[in-house]
């Protein structure tokens, strides 16, 4: 199947620099692809932050396997020495970027695409932690070549994507006072917006921090909100004319000024033990989802006189989402619920569409009208039709080499590519119709 495994190699080797600015805008402006309103900069179908350049987790891609040959998809390539933990990859250009706890530092890795040969490492922080799962669990952000990771002890840092070296540094306990809902450590994947890298230090201080994203110096806290910082990443939408941030807490979802950090409105949500899905916002509604037996919720977000105000739409229990994620597809949303297992709902109106339980609890990822589907536990692999109709298998498979942690990380489809992280590994699957 043209497989390939490379083993990476203790030193970087040095690669030629990505494209600037002004390349990436004429590229894009060639391809007639839209700036992604987190103002990522993306060539092509690159996949440069959590979910994806829109943090919803869709990918653009097209011309893709309807239907898996026995075995699964071609593997591309493997590559090995990436170190523990649960985090998931970016991709921009020609490299792939993850983190990985290695030796006596979790280090983040640059990747080449198309071989998986180790380009370059650098330093993050601590290695272990977790709360038993150790390692660190956030997905890099690429902007332009400058490259941002926070490791699971608060460890953030900027560094540049054409050969790893450290722009600046700051830890979000140490420097920010910043304070957790629970033990498992920092989770969340960095958001670039404009001129800002923001991120959720949470506690007295405030919930959510901007930095200048080039310098690190401080923009803006939201002293307005003071709740603990939990697994969630932040989005940025724009509602009723004005930019904004939603963050999903313990306590409350909140939108606040992207500019300020002022609090434009905030719906009391109290979540239990960890808080972890991403919020996801359509058309004034934003929907977020946890488990331990809490559920999921729908705020319709309205601004009047530029006052904003938050209504709940509904309530319930149909979307019990852990941790692997809910995909909004034509106001239908696909996500695995603790009570009931894989759940397609109404995203207006909180109706589940089916259930089913052919596969155990895990994450989902979304490209060309399929969704793949990976089942924590055994690591199986599942490529289902996107169909508010009902559970249309079109194969599966199961993982090689399966470690014996937990399949957390989200998988990612990119550039006819699908990158499946466990643990040490790193497959890379061939998705390309033939």
């Amino acid at each position: 199947m043209g497989r390939k495994q490379i083993d990476l190699p203790g030193k970087a080797k040095k690669m030629p620099p990505l494209f600037n600015r002004e390349q990436y805008m004429k590229m894009k402006l060639m391809a007639g692809v839209a700036v992604s309103v987190v103002s990522v900069m993306a060539a092509g179908t690159d996949w440069p932050q959590w979910h994806g350049p829109n943090r919803d987790n869709l990918s653009t891609e097209t011309g893709l396997l309807k239907q898996w040959p026995e075995g699964g998809p071609a593997l591309a390539w493997k590559a090995t020495g990436l170190g523990g933990g649960f985090s998931s990859v970016s991709v921009a250009g020609k490299m792939v970027f993850t983190i990985g706890d290695l030796g006596e530092s979790t280090c983040v890795l640059a990747l080449d695409f198309d071989s998986g040969k180790l380009l370059w490492k650098a330093k993050l922080g601590a290695t272990g932690g977790g709360g038993g799962y150790p390692g660190p669990r956030a997905t890099p952000t690429v902007d332009g070549n400058l490259v941002y990771a926070i490791g699971q002890f608060g460890d953030l840092i900027c560094v540049q994507a054409d050969g790893g070296r450290e722009v600046w540094r700051k830890n979000l306990n140490r420097d920010f006072g910043g304070k957790m809902m629970s033990g498992w450590g920092n989770s969340e994947s960095l958001l670039v917006d404009g001129n800002n890298l923001l991120c959720t230090p949470g506690g007295q201080g405030g919930t959510v921090l901007a930095l200048n994203k080039k310098t690190g110096a401080t923009v803006w806290r939201s002293k307005e909100l003071t709740d603990k910082a939990t697994y969630s990443s932040l989005i940025a939408v724009d509602i009723g004319g004005v930019h904004q941030v939603i963050v999903f807490t313990d306590a409350h979802v909140a939108g606040l000024a992207a500019a300020s950090g002022k609090v434009l409105w905030q719906a009391p949500r109290a979540g239990k033990v960890a808080v972890i899905p991403t919020p996801i916002y359509k058309d004034n509604q934003v929907f977020v989802a946890s488990g331990y037996g809490i559920g999921c919720n729908a705020f319709r977000i309205s601004s009047t006189g530029g006052k904003f105000s938050a209504e709940e739409v509904y309530a319930n229990t149909a979307m019990v989402n852990h941790h692997g994620g809910v995909i909004l597809l034509s106001d239908k949303l696909y996500g695995y619920s603790d009570k009931g297992g894989w759940t397609c709902m109404d995203f207006k109106t909180g109706e589940v569409a089916w259930r089913s339980q052919k596969l155990g609890k895990g994450t989902l990822s979304f490209a060309d009208g399929r969704f793949y589907l990976r089942d924590e536990g055994s690591g199986t692999l599942v490529l289902i039709e996107a169909s508010p109709e009902g559970w249309k298998e079109c194969g599966r498979f199961s993982q090689p080499e399966r470690s014996k942690a937990k399949a957390w990380p989200h998988t990612v489809i990119c550039n006819g590519k699908w990158f499946v992280r466990d643990q040490d590994l790193l497959f890379c699957y061939d998705l390309k119709q033939k």
